[in-house]
């Protein structure tokens, strides 16, 4: 299968690297990883050992491929859909952080638009070199649910390439557990500056518990069934699975970037607001990583 990986930063180059041991990828990022690969290919430490060569650009227009698979921060998902939309594709798959993603993308692709979550753990320790802190499962169908013929031709080749693997029929479930787990673990071990499995006990695990039920709650004012204990034990396993892992927020606080919080938190209270809920707690871990952007990012909400 040829395919596009939209994004490659940590967890994108693994993904990336992964497929490519048995399909055709390009990596759209930026240099200087990008000039490593395509002058030395991309190295895949950790837990895995190998060494691959895909194609790897900077400019993302025009390409054309069975398969976009979109991995960017979700900030920049609408910059992404219309960059892809240049080009030609068969599907597309969001593995991002938060939630909206894959409607922002269908706003601008002629394609059908798939959901999707990585639990893998994936850290770029320099150009070129993207580490494997933890294996994991990717769970990709339909966004609205339901079954469709491109998700299971997706998960073909992911499990082809010996990626861990399930086609889902209950996606929307799936998407605002991943939400519990991100909301849970991602700001609070940004705040504490603490790796995963500092959420197993102590203070830190009642916080990140207590915003996933928080979110659970929300998800069943939405619709979705998805009990309080289910997304406080799905916390719990993905920080038990990853408890070396710095997550994704953590570490683009450690860099001064700009977070994910806009579509995990602050997406919790927004959907509660709508709802006359109150999630004081993602609220407060939402306030104060709006803080710390505010001190150090330059222009964080643009």
């Amino acid at each position: 299968m040829d395919i596009v990986v939209f994004g490659a930063g940590s967890l994108g180059s693994l993904v990336g690297g992964l497929l490519a041991r048995e399909h055709a990828v390009t990596l759209v990022g930026r240099d200087p990883h990008v000039a490593a690969v395509r002058e030395s290919g991309l190295r895949v430490g950790g837990r895995f050992d190998f060494a691959v060569r895909p194609d790897a650009t900077t400019d993302g227009t025009g390409l054309a491929a069975d398969l976009a698979v979109v991995t960017v921060k979700a900030f920049d998902t609408e910059a992404a859909g219309e960059t892809l939309a240049t080009g030609a594709f068969d599907a597309a798959l969001s593995l991002q952080n938060g939630m909206g993603n894959e409607e922002v993308l269908a706003d601008s692709l002629d394609c059908p638009v798939l959901a999707g979550t990585a639990t893998y753990g994936a850290v770029l320790r320099e150009p070129g070199e993207v580490e494997c802190t933890g294996r994991g499962e990717v769970v990709l169908g339909p966004r609205g649910g339901g079954t469709a013929d491109v998700a299971d031709a997706a998960g073909r080749a992911f499990g082809t390439a010996g990626i861990e693997t399930t086609v889902a029929d209950d996606m929307p479930r799936r998407l605002w557990e991943k939400l519990a787990v991100n909301a849970g673990i991602n700001a609070t071990t940004a705040l504490a500056r603490v790796e995963n499995g500092a959420l197993l006990d102590g203070p830190a695990r009642d916080v990140a518990a207590d915003a996933a039920r928080e979110t659970a709650r929300v998800a069943r004012d939405q619709g979705v069934e998805l009990g309080d204990d289910e997304a406080v034990n799905a916390v719990e396993r993905v920080a038990e699975a990853t408890a070396a892992n710095t997550s994704s927020m953590y570490q683009d606080v450690l860099a001064d970037r700009r977070t994910e919080v806009e579509a995990i938190n602050e997406y919790v209270v927004a959907r509660a607001r709508e709802a006359d809920r109150t999630v004081p707690v993602n609220r407060t871990l939402t306030n104060l990583l709006r803080a710390w952007e505010n001190g150090t990012v330059e222009h964080p909400q643009e």
